[in-house]
């Protein structure tokens, strides 16, 4: 069997890092291109170290696209560095890239990508949904061109990460999200719901460490801010493993044991529910019955831990 076509849309921060090699790992995946948007750090910041990592890989084949800067109805305000470091990727410099991001915009590469590869392509968004928005607006039949879609985002029966209810994804653009939902295609939604309890510790990240080569040392020292912004959360040093949790059940090595498929509403007023992911759960006492227009997954359970395999895919590199 040929790989399967992936397209990676990301905010190319600690986690999408992580997500990149996890799909860079995989001989199944055929992986031809890479989006990025603002969010994590600017579109243009996530290119760049999108390039150098994919350097630093040996796979400076696979092209990447600039995305959307400002979100629809506000302007980016320069990321969370006190997360992700001053650079999206933990402050780590790494070596320049020799390849350039291409001319086209990450909207009209998702387009493209969708009819070169109609019916097949793979869309994964882990980061804000500003691209999938503005690409919809390009190509209204995208959702019928596109094989399957998995978002990391959102939160159904979880708190926010962002706000009390809402996740830094959809918050960043909610006006986006809305779009992107409220769209006719088939969404597995990897939430908070999941990530939260997927997690990378202290322990693997000295494994990482003192493992041979570059890049697993490489990723060891970008977890070094991304941990210390976690103590905060989990009262230990580890993290969560948000982005490369939505690869790994797009690529179906983790599978959902529990996801209903569900009605979800985006709020994007400017009240305190903004950003959140409002599922439609109340069959949870009747075995989630069939909803009339419901086309959203809702991840919720699943059937393994993820962070050995992660963990596995990573130290391959070495």
């Amino acid at each position: 069997m040929p790989a399967r076509p992936y397209l990676l849309d990301c905010d190319t921060g600690v986690d999408d890092a992580l997500a990149l090699f996890h799909l860079l790992s995989d001989p199944d995946v055929n992986l031809v291109g890479v989006t990025t948007v603002s969010g994590n750090t600017s579109a243009a910041q996530a290119a760049d170290n999108t390039l150098r990592l994919l350097s630093l890989a040996g796979r400076t084949d696979v092209p990447v696209a600039i995305g959307a800067h400002h979100f629809r109805m506000a302007e980016f305000d320069g990321g969370v560095p006190h997360i992700h470091g001053d650079n999206g990727i933990g402050g780590v410099q790494l070596p320049e890239s020799h390849v350039d991001p291409l001319s086209e915009s990450g909207p009209e590469f998702i387009v493209r990508m969708a009819h070169e590869y109609p019916g097949e392509l793979r869309l994964i968004a882990i980061g804000p949904l500003t691209n999938l928005a503005l690409a919809l607006e390009l190509e209204p039949r995208l959702p019928e061109l596109i094989g399957d879609l998995t978002i990391m985002g959102g939160a159904a029966l979880v708190p926010g990460n962002a706000s009390a209810v809402a996740e830094a994804n959809i918050i960043n653009d909610p006006h986006a999200a809305e779009i992107v939902f409220d769209a006719p295609w088939t969404i597995t939604m990897v939430g908070l719901d999941v990530t939260m309890g997927e997690l990378i510790e202290a322990d693997d990240r000295e494994r990482l460490r003192s493992a041979p080569g570059t890049i697993a040392p490489m990723l060891a020292d970008m977890l070094g801010v991304y941990f210390d912004f976690y103590v905060s959360v989990f009262g230990r040093p580890c993290s969560a493993l948000h982005d490369p949790l939505a690869v790994a059940i797009s690529t179906g090595e983790v599978v959902p044991t529990l996801a209903p498929l569900v009605r979800v509403t985006v709020d994007a007023t400017d009240g305190p529910g903004r950003g959140q992911t409002i599922c439609d759960m109340r069959g949870v006492y009747n075995g989630y019955p069939p909803q009339r227009g419901a086309h959203v997954r809702v991840v919720l359970e699943l059937d393994r831990p993820y962070a050995p395999l992660l963990m596995g895919r990573l130290l391959s590199f070495a």
